[in-house]
């Protein structure tokens, strides 16, 4: 069996008897020594299969004392609303209001300008591959962990020049899509997302403190004004283990 297949087989294991109550909340699991027997393997093998365990959020180290079943994690849930949508926050939250359990109140952000648009996104913006954009980075805080990673692209064409080219700078830094368009004539009227289940790579793991190849959530956002014309378009990375996405419609009255 393979080493990756080995750790990945004992992780299993030990997660299922960690969901049946085999050992409770607080309890202390047996020596890596002991497990290793157990499953007739080496103490790494154990070991990394607990780190692994201690990243999904169902066990937790101890110094010099041991490891043990820790209480579970709340998954949070992060509402996607027209509401919210009215913001045009590259995390798609309403940042700038009332402040909400494990909603985003930090992030770091870098522009860089005059990049040239790649093929896929040039698709998604109805330019040509080449054409200059602004594009941006996010790291997403929440209570002090990173729950979420955006990568948004905005044409040069619309915003070159004026005092709102970067998001993140100016008269309406960190207002979002929506205001920062309205200041210079261009109304936005609707949002499209596409969610698609994929795996953290590894430049991914590395930023949200997760696993290589854990369970991310990826939003494709595109933002368009009232012509139809797309305005910006956004790429979010959230994991799954921390965040459920919760869609909300309004239904509008006859």
């Amino acid at each position: 069996m393979p080493r990756e297949a080995r750790y990945l087989a004992v992780a299993d294991v030990l997660r299922a008897r960690i969901r049946t109550g085999e050992w409770g909340i607080g309890q202390r699991l047996p020596s890596r020594a002991r497990l290793a027997e157990e499953y007739g393997v080496g103490r790494n093998v154990v070991q990394r299969a607990m780190d692994r365990l201690i990243i999904d959020g169902l066990l937790e180290g101890r110094a010099g004392s041991g490891t043990y079943v820790r209480p579970p994690r709340e998954r949070l849930r992060l509402i996607r609303s027209r509401h919210r949508a009215r913001q045009g926050s590259a995390s798609g939250a309403d940042v700038a209001g009332v402040p909400e359990k494990g909603r985003a109140s930090a992030w770091d952000a870098h522009s860089q300008v005059r990049v040239p648009a790649p093929e896929a996104i040039a698709e998604r913006l109805a330019i040509r591959p080449g054409d200059l954009c602004v594009t941006t980075h996010y790291e997403f805080l929440a209570d002090g962990q990173p729950v979420q990673l955006s990568r948004s692209w905005e044409p040069m064409a619309i915003t070159g020049g004026t005092p709102v080219v970067l998001p993140e700078k100016g008269p309406l830094a960190g207002k979002g899509v929506v205001a920062r368009m309205r200041s210079i004539g261009v109304i936005v009227s609707t949002v499209a997302e596409v969610p698609r289940p994929a795996r953290a790579t590894q430049a991914q793991a590395n930023l949200l403190g997760i696993a290589v190849g854990d369970l991310v959530l990826q939003i494709e956002r595109t933002i368009y004004d009232t012509d139809g014309r797309p305005v910006e378009t956004a790429d979010m990375v959230i994991p799954d283990a921390r965040r459920e996405i919760v869609y909300e419609f309004g239904i509008d009255r006859p």
